[in-house]
């Protein structure tokens, strides 16, 4: 009996009890040294053997401590093992056993009681095809896949999963249709198929799943119609259908449903498709809707005025279609709207003059229609305007006096229509001819003529009482040609005069010194090969002036710098920015101070000299400063054409996208320099911008603008960061602080990291959020494909872990609480490890770009 309470005792004891029975079987041999017979004994181990083996088959089917699946779920997961192609070894941790699948040993799964809840396999370069056996995994509630390179059909089988929620197999290279069964998903909240090469038309059955909130199939080859089932769906908040193969008219039944049902929709993007016919009205029943874009469609007709109901609206674009009519009036209504474009379209008549609601537009495109008629001046009144395009249309009259209000504004055109008059002095000096080109009679900008100064009113004697006024004769185009002529004549006349000036001047001074000159004079005549010595002070142009040189590759004299032909390249609070050429066809970048927001002229000498020291490769040397005799301050750069990091990450064409590894050279360069400037100079930057960020020829990061709150006074800084704070880079702390430190420069490392990433302008508001908040709410959703520019989406398969890994550090650089923030020597170490570094990037601080024109 022993024994037997021993037997009994293990297999309670014990839930793998075959162990514990040949345990026993051994003793009880030892004890009887006898062959075994069947007795009693014999009976109840034979009994314990067959219950442990009964035992064993139900674990199969069960959870040994959460670490097995069953039975069925493993066959599931082995044939989708099978059915993949796994070039990096991912899936290596998925044994033949199906030991740990449940308790992380399985890269990619969790469950729950033994069955798989989610298979999660982003970024892992997997090929292949996904196996209809998929379907066994019934407690399966999210699939996320996206982000490889696994072609085929999406299984049907996926539609008879009863608790699946989300389904995210983006930026793939799925083929054949669309299979009809998702729609029997009755939980189904999130399907994402977008970027793949899906074909067939859209089945009207997704909409089936009554909780699918965001439906996303754009960049795919679908064609077809929309379906009507769409309108009529009251949980979807998001759809996306934009590039795509769709025709036909968009349905006209939005927001049509029973009494007191509520419509969500608050995305609709259905551009770059063939769609035809006209605008919904029913758009207007949408409340809930905050952007909708048509854009390069065939679409025709008039904008409908209930558009102007859609109070939340934050983004329109109807832009590259062929509607007509005029401009709604009822869009003044649009209080929310941030970005409203309608380029490319056969809008006529005059732009209506009551934009007195747009308070918020930061965007607003008119190009390439057939508006006629004054520009409103109301425009003027949008102090949130950023953009703004009225390019190519038939408007006449003067540019708006109040346009000099739009103080944020950095993209300007009203190019090649009927406009005359002066150009607002304030738009002729931050924009450039080609703003203003093709309007014959408008004058007092670069380039263009300069406008005739009015006549006094005295001069003009009133006409004899009873005498009827005489009416003088209108200048026709001929005469204002004609004119316009010769003024640009005398202009040309007064500068040759000028320049012959210069010359005349700058050989008598020569003459004068009779080779005495010595440092930089000398070598800017060719008389010696080394460039002046830090310090070294020259007088030249103007009685008093001073020119003090640092080390650099150009040598020039005062005469040379002031007798240059400059162009200007922009303003900021700091001053203004120039490209001058010299005589001898080199080009350097001055920036000019304003005098009375910089210190004294001994605090200024002082702390310049302190910063024409600095060298690093990332940081952009000042070669030289003048001082003139009124007061003037002028700080010289290097110049090279290749521009701000702004310009290069914004303005550059589709023909010409910038990889991950020149990004990821960015980054690395940026970081290197600011770390320079804590730790080796203690230099606070404080206006870190993408603007401050200057490329070389080699596209390596120079920053720009370090320093200069050095040289200005405390107002002026307070200007520079508030100016910071409205393009979206300044750290939420300094709102109260007033003062920069080290964790508000990372803070704006990290925004700049982000716009690398996003390829998104910060000062862009995104639903009302800015770029890190943005971005922070997308990856919660883990909807990454929307946070990463398309130009990077192209190699995702291959370089997806360093996205997320720089896209984690980013977010954490621009955490909220500065104490969580790392140090810029913790940043640079984790993008080391993030892509190490094969070659050097940069060398010498030779080749530096412009100085930013915005701080």
């Amino acid at each position: 009996m022993g024994n037997k309470n021993r037997i009994f005792t293990g297999f309670n004891r014990y839930p793998f009890g075959i162990f514990q029975f040949l345990l026993n079987w051994r003793c009880i041999s030892n004890k009887k040294k006898e062959k075994w017979k069947f007795s009693r004994v014999s009976f109840f181990l034979f009994l314990q053997f067959l219950i442990c083996f009964i035992q064993f088959q139900s674990v199969s089917s069960q959870t040994w401590d959460g670490v097995i699946v069953t039975q069925s779920d493993f066959q599931a997961l082995q044939a989708f093992k099978q059915g993949l192609v796994d070039p990096k070894g991912f899936l290596r941790s998925w044994n033949d056993s199906g030991y740990g699948a449940c308790s992380g040993g399985w890269i990619g799964i969790k469950c729950a009681q033994g069955q798989v809840i989610v298979l999660q396999l982003p970024w892992k370069g997997l090929g292949g095809q996904i196996t209809e056996k998929i379907g066994q995994l019934q407690a399966l509630r999210k699939l996320s896949l996206h982000d490889n390179r696994i072609g085929g059909s999406i299984p049907q089988a996926l539609g008879f999963l009863p608790n699946l929620r989300g389904v995210q197999l983006f930026n793939n290279r799925f083929s054949g249709s669309i299979p009809a069964s998702l729609g029997s998903c009755p939980l189904l909240q999130t399907l994402d198929l977008s970027i793949n090469s899906l074909v067939g038309t859209i089945p009207e059955s997704l909409t089936n799943s009554t909780k699918l909130f965001r439906l996303n199939l754009s960049y795919n080859s679908l064609s077809g119609s929309i379906p009507a089932s769409f309108t009529r769906s009251r949980s979807l908040i998001f759809l996306a259908l934009q590039h795509n193969n769709l025709s036909g008219s968009i349905p006209d039944s939005w927001g049509y449903a029973q009494k007191n049902d509520f419509f969500q929709l608050q995305s609709l993007t259905l551009d770059h498709n063939f769609l035809s016919g006209r605008i919904p009205a029913t758009f207007g029943k949408l409340s809930e809707l905050q952007e909708i874009s048509l854009s390069h469609n065939q679409i025709i007709g008039v904008i409908p005025s209930e558009i102007g109901k859609l109070s939340r609206l934050r983004t329109l674009d109807f832009s590259y279609n062929a509607i007509n009519g005029s401009f709604p009036a009822s869009f003044s209504n649009l209080s929310s709207l941030i970005s409203l474009t309608l380029e490319s379209n056969n809008l006529d008549n005059q732009i209506p003059d009551n934009f007195y609601g747009l308070n918020n537009l930061s965007v607003l495109n008119l190009k390439r229609n057939q508006f006629s008629g004054h520009i409103p001046s109301t425009i003027g009144n949008i102090s949130t305007l950023m953009q703004l395009d009225l390019a190519q249309n038939n408007l006449s009259g003067e540019i708006p006096s109040s346009f000099s209000n739009l103080r944020s504004l950095n993209s300007f055109n009203v190019s090649y229509n009927n406009l005359s008059g002066p150009v607002p002095t304030s738009l002729a000096q931050k924009f450039n001819a080609s703003s203003f080109v093709g309007n014959i009679q408008l004058c007092g900008y670069s380039g263009s003529a300069p406008c005739p100064s009015p006549a006094p009113s005295e001069s003009v004697p009133a006409p004899p009482p009873g005498k009827p006024k005489s009416h003088h004769r209108k200048l026709s185009t001929k005469d204002i040609i004609l004119i316009a002529a010769g003024a640009l004549l005398v202009v040309l006349l007064i500068l040759v005069c000028i320049l012959l000036c210069c010359l005349i001047r700058k050989r008598a001074a020569s003459q004068t010194k009779n080779g005495q000159a010595t440092g930089a004079a000398a070598a800017a005549r060719g008389e010696k090969g080394v460039p002046a010595a830090a310090g070294e002070v020259e007088a030249g142009g103007e009685a008093g002036g001073k020119l003090v040189h640092f080390d650099g590759p150009m040598v020039f004299t005062a005469d040379d710098l002031l007798c240059a032909t400059a162009e200007i390249m922009g303003k900021s609070t700091y001053g203004t920015v120039y490209k001058a050429t010299l005589e001898d066809g080199s080009q350097v970048a001055v920036k000019r101070l304003r005098e009375k927001i910089t210190k004294s002229q001994r605090e200024f000498e002082t702390e310049v000299s302190l910063l024409g020291k600095i060298r690093h490769p990332n940081l952009l040397a000042l070669r030289a400063y003048y001082l003139g005799p009124k007061g003037e301050k002028l700080l010289v750069f290097d110049y090279m054409p290749k521009g701000s990091l702004a310009t290069f990450l914004h303005a550059h064409g589709p023909d010409t996208p910038i990889d991950w590894p020149t990004r990821m050279r960015i980054i690395k360069g940026m970081t290197r320099g600011l770390l320079y400037l804590h730790s080796n100079e203690n230099i606070i930057h404080g206006n870190l911008t993408s603007s401050n960020v200057l490329l070389d020829d080699n596209t390596n990061a120079k920053i720009s603008d370090f320093g200069l709150s050095r040289l200005m006074t405390a107002a002026a800084n307070v200007n520079v960061i508030a100016t910071a704070g409205a393009l979206g880079y300044r750290a939420p702390e300094l709102s109260k602080l007033k003062k920069a430190n080290t964790k508000t420069d990372v803070y704006s490392l990290g925004v700049i990291i982000l716009e690398l990433l996003t390829g998104k302008p910060p000062g862009e508001a995104m639903n009302g959020l800015d770029l890190p908040q943005w971005v922070a709410s997308i990856v919660k959703e883990e909807w990454t494909n929307e946070v990463f520019d398309l130009e990077l989406m192209r190699d995702a398969s291959t370089i997806g872990d360093e996205l997320l890994n720089t896209l984690k550090l980013a977010l954490h650089c621009v955490d909220p609480s500065p104490s969580a923030r790392p140090e810029v020597q913790q940043v640079l170490q984790q993008l080391e490890e993030i892509r190490p570094e094969t070659t050097a990037t940069s060398s010498g601080d030779e080749g530096a770009t412009a100085p930013s024109t915005s701080d």
